[in-house]
């Protein structure tokens, strides 16, 4: 197995002005690749105010125009653009169906615009969170289907494959199972919507934060799902919140036994076969530290990727949590 990249998320290191800073930030850290943040020019928290702004009403040529910059920050440094995440949600309940009229066929199809403009082979996309408003998650993934359908047109001419992610979401002050967090339902759903679109358009991305909030096991998980897995979110939480940390860095009590099962998460890899790009999903982490410490934070991230790349190449494990 070639050596895997390590890749980190554009989030609280890219700024838009002079984009070569962030990219030489990532390159001088050890990292080779980058998932860029398409969710952070459009938000969720406006999104869910039912707002936007009016970054997606600009046509295709000024939005490429305006990520020249950042592509051209990126070659130099030598940071591939290995996945973009699609501003999520993708549909907004009770919101008016103009606003998720407007996230369907303008931000989606100008976000796969985006993505092949970086010559980015992945795009995560959030499933609808909508089965307690239609009464089951078979409606609700009906739902998303009719959306993901849309993009297989996009998918096949621009050679890009859209990844569903497992997500989690809330029932009362409860944090429950969302969309995607089964892995046998997942792993049907695109391997028969791939038939049928006649090419792999469809792959899926495994988030480790949500799945430690809801208690998937992260061996299984992989294992079922296998070659599908294109991409991964990798962050770290204390089982409760969705805090997108530092990996290793919560413990289930005082004998420090890692909340998170990272030894299933490399175990699942491997038996996998992975050989893409280690992402960590960890913006957050940038602003809880002092902003002079932004580049030793991201080398340790850095190494922490290097460590996982090291252990999932093994022929056994030898971590132990």
């Amino acid at each position: 197995m070639h050596k895997m990249a390590v890749g980190v998320q554009s989030k609280n290191i890219i700024n838009d002005e002079y984009p070569v800073e962030g990219f030489e930030m990532m390159r001088r850290a050890g990292f080779t690749c980058c998932d860029f943040s398409l969710n952070d020019y459009l938000t969720n928290t406006e999104l869910y105010k039912y707002c936007k702004n009016g970054f997606f009403d600009q046509p295709v040529h000024e939005l490429k125009a305006f990520f020249e910059p950042h592509r051209e920050a990126a070659e130099a440094a030598g940071i591939r653009i290995s996945q973009m995440h699609m501003p999520y949600p993708c549909y907004v309940p009770g919101a008016p169906a103009k606003l998720n009229e407007y996230l369907a066929k303008v931000v989606a199809p100008k976000s796969m615009e985006i993505c092949a403009y970086f010559d980015c082979p992945y795009i995560v996309v959030h499933g609808f969170k909508l089965a307690g408003v239609l009464g089951s998650e078979q409606a609700e993934w009906e739902s998303t289907e009719a959306f993901l359908k849309t993009l297989v047109p996009m998918a096949e001419e621009l050679h890009i494959t859209v990844c569903m992610e497992n997500l989690y979401t809330s029932c009362g002050s409860h944090i429950v199972e969302g969309p995607c967090c089964d892995a046998v339902k997942a792993a049907a759903r695109i391997d028969r919507m791939n038939a049928e679109a006649g090419s792999e358009v469809f792959g899926f991305c495994f988030d480790t934060g949500h799945a430690n909030l809801i208690g998937l096991d992260f061996e299984s998980f992989i294992t079922t799902l296998g070659s599908r897995i294109k991409v991964l979110h990798i962050h770290d939480n204390d089982g409760i919140e969705d805090l997108h940390q530092i990996p290793f860095t919560f413990a289930k009590g005082r004998e420090n036994k890692a909340s998170t099962d990272w030894g299933g998460f490399i175990a699942g890899l491997r038996k996998s076969g992975y050989d893409q790009a280690l992402s960590f999903e960890t913006a957050p982490v940038l602003s809880a530290f002092p902003d002079r410490m932004k580049h030793d934070v991201l080398r340790f991230i850095a190494q922490i990727g290097s460590f996982l790349a090291e252990e999932i190449c093994l022929d056994k494990c030898v971590y132990t949590a």
